[in-house]
């Protein structure tokens, strides 16, 4: 199934480096034609091609490193999305699927086609005639100093939802629901339940956030102030500078796509995030 592969990973972990070198040997035993991302040239004894991220176009890739290195990833390489098999170097790894120790082995299950595909929604944001990459876990509005309030109107399409004063605003998908969303009090998004999530950052307004469907074109219109920043996935920022800035957000055309070979998103809540372990 798999003629090519790209080679992705954090390059300030010794162990990611190495993890390179041994998978590169192993896919090219394997027949498979291999590149790796240009950051990582000189960096590791592999020697394949390098190019940027931005032009890596395989049959599927191996991100090695944590949720921040999978972000990267997802924002920088060419649409639409080869799948991605995401190995755990970080922390917490929620969005990795396998740990280094059992790379080989993932990458022999993904040859033989022993997987699942998890299809992640992103979302596309506008604002004027600015270009914004699109957003795999969340878009976050802020003022563009901190401790400035954002004077907001939310509108559903042209119906107005709600007027908002807090530090920012953050939309969320489904799988940036379980991240930075959760910790400012948002509920988690089964993947199965097609929305995203609107959440308040220290809201002064009483307000809570609001689950919409994903096809909803939400708007935030802002009284003020008259700059802005926006963040995508943490990754990516844009200063907006307008009498009355507005953003608008709706699902993407394009998705990001995982590849799974064991575990299920409730496996994941429970070992890496949210819930003590049974048994």
């Amino acid at each position: 199934m798999f003629k090519s592969a790209g080679l992705v990973a954090r390059y300030d972990r010794k162990k990611a480096l190495k993890l390179v070198d041994e998978l590169t040997e192993h896919l090219e035993a394997k027949g498979l034609d291999v590149c790796m991302e240009e950051t990582l040239a000189g960096k590791t004894s592999a020697k394949v091609k390098t190019v940027p991220l931005e032009h890596m176009k395989t049959d599927f890739i191996i991100a090695i490193g944590g949720d921040g290195t999978i972000l990267r990833t997802c924002v920088t390489i060419p649409k639409p999305e080869p799948p991605i098999l995401a190995v755990n170097m970080g922390v917490r790894g929620f969005l990795t699927e396998v740990e280094p120790q059992r790379a080989v082995e993932a990458v022999d299950k993904c040859l033989k086609g022993e997987f699942t595909i998890e299809r992640c929604m992103k979302l596309k944001v506008m604002a004027d005639s600015i270009k914004f990459p699109e957003a795999l876990n969340e878009v976050v509005m802020l003022a563009d100093e901190p401790t400035r309030l954002v004077y907001t109107r939310i509108l559903k399409g042209k119906q107005p939802i709600v007027d908002c004063q807090a530090d920012g605003l953050m939309i969320s998908t489904q799988t940036g629901s379980t991240g930075y969303s959760l910790s400012a009090g948002g509920p988690v998004l089964d993947p199965d339940v097609d929305a995203f999530v609107l959440t308040p950052l220290c809201s002064l307004t009483p307000f809570h956030p609001i689950v919409f469907p994903a096809d909803t074109v939400l708007k935030i219109d802002v009284e003020k102030p008259h700059k802005i920043l926006v963040l995508i996935d943490g990754k990516y920022k844009q200063t907006i500078s307008s009498r009355h800035p507005c953003l608008t957000v709706t699902r993407s055309d394009n998705v990001t796509s995982f590849i799974r070979l064991q575990e299920d998103f409730y496996q994941r809540l429970k070992s890496r995030l949210l819930f003590k372990r049974t048994g």
